[in-house]
């Protein structure tokens, strides 16, 4: 990896940090969980993957849109991501049943 490449990632995960820290929603619900006389410790963790893209496939997403998929419809990274926080995609037919919300994949 690049220093480059490991910059943009630092940058990245100080960007995450910034907009939970400047949320007002997150600050209210904090403050909401004080005055219950409870301090609050809150750790995120992020995993960031980066897939290599070809100059075939990079040309390829740029012409279908940013998630290089037809409008309404889900990549296979977006359907792991679902299944990870176990959210079914309705009319997915290799998705497991599974306990949680179902989005319409259409």
């Amino acid at each position: 990896m690049t220093s480059r490449l490991r910059e943009l990632i630092q940058q990245l995960g100080e960007a995450i940090h910034e907009s939970v820290i400047e949320s007002e929603q997150i600050a209210g619900v904090v403050q909401a969980i004080r005055r219950h006389g409870f301090d609050v410790l809150l750790m995120l963790e992020a995993t960031i993957g980066l897939n290599e893209v070809s100059a075939e496939n990079a040309e390829a997403t740029e012409s279908e849109g940013e998630t290089g998929a037809a409008p309404g419809s889900f990549t296979r990274q977006d359907r792991d991501f679902l299944r990870s926080l176990r959210i079914s995609i309705e009319g997915d037919t290799d998705d497991e049943p599974q306990d949680g919300p179902v989005i319409d994949g259409e």
